[in-house]
């Protein structure tokens, strides 16, 4: 099959084309939106990532291109108008679990960075300052772990975190059985938000979800909390966490998403003015903690996305069941 891959970066041509048998694949390095949307004629396929638009006017344009198979490469799906996509007899797959432990193991680093400042003493060192002043953490131990979400990405991080000796809380729509009988407790949101010393955010994005995290909820949490997301950014309203963050009400945050992403993330602004005041001020914050969207880039988890996405066009190809497909 023609397969259009939009939003291409150096690893995504060397996992793609290590694993692709047969198919006929053109990288572009521009992201999927109504400017681009017309180098998708001619190609039965077009394989996205989670900044790129696929809106109804995308999708209209698509069909009209002779689209027939949206593959995200990615677990989330948020970006694409499923409704758009069925009207338009547009299938769309995903890749649901490319590796949990990667983005689990990646939060666990935002965490231990920002409570042990270890990015700050790097910095120190390097430059012949051994202070140890305003460099103290605390134990994570016995420390309470509220995770809102324990799909496989949300599993993977409570059962590091009992590794760590915490007492761990969860909230999700399907509490897991294994989990509990492992000792994490379920509790609803307002619990979660009240008793919690870190919250981890590994829920998807959806209606229900989006700015979860708010003034209200903010209010409800304990002076110092530490907020963590590695799931989507528009889980967190960023104008009210900014505010709790001048307050103090937020002692840390760790974020590998942002709301508004899809114009900044995995590009090089170091020669540029960035405009987006938010932000700007979040990063001026030295109990902040941003990283641009890489909780999934590790060897294990490329593989298994390029593998996967290339399962799910062979599946359409052949008419077969499509496993990862998303339906509305």
């Amino acid at each position: 099959m023609k397969i259009a891959v939009f939003s291409t970066k150096p690893y995504d041509k060397d996992f793609l084309n290590m694993y692709n048998a047969n198919h006929d694949i053109s990288f572009f390095d521009s992201s999927l939106n109504i400017n681009t949307v017309s180098l998708s004629k001619g190609f039965d396929v077009v394989c996205v990532f989670v900044n790129d638009k696929v809106d109804k006017q995308i999708i209209e344009i698509l069909a009209q291109n002779g689209v027939g198979l949206i593959a995200l490469r990615c677990a989330g799906f948020n970006n694409v108008d499923l409704s758009a996509a069925k009207q338009h007899n547009i299938k769309v797959v995903r890749v649901p679990a490319y590796s949990p432990e990667a983005v689990a193991e990646h939060t666990i680093a935002l965490i231990l960075t920002l409570n042990r400042k270890t990015h700050k003493a790097y910095n120190r060192v390097r430059e012949g300052n051994f202070s140890l002043q305003n460099l103290i953490g605390f134990d994570l131990y016995k420390k309470t772990i509220g995770v809102v979400g324990t799909g496989k990405i949300g599993a993977a991080f409570c059962k590091i975190m009992l590794g760590f000796g915490c007492e761990v809380m969860a909230y999700d729509v399907y509490p897991s059985k294994e989990l509990i009988d492992l000792g994490v407790k379920y509790f609803d949101l307002d619990k979660i938000y009240e008793q919690s010393d870190i919250i981890s955010l590994h829920c998807p994005l959806t209606a229900d979800t989006k700015h979860i995290i708010n003034a209200h909820s903010l209010d409800k949490m304990k002076d110092g909390v530490m907020i963590i997301n590695t799931s989507r950014g528009g889980l967190i309203n960023t104008s009210d966490i900014v505010e709790a963050l001048k307050t103090k009400k937020v002692g840390y945050l760790g974020i590998d998403v942002y709301e508004q992403e899809e114009n900044l993330f995995f590009q090089d602004f170091s020669e540029q003015l960035i405009e987006d005041e938010l932000i700007l001020r979040l990063i001026s914050f030295p109990n902040v903690l941003i990283t641009s969207h890489q909780a999934f880039l590790t060897f294990e988890a490329l593989t298994e996305i390029s593998k996967t996405v290339y399962e799910n066009i062979d599946a359409f190809e052949n008419q077969e069941h499509l496993n990862n497909e998303v339906i509305q």
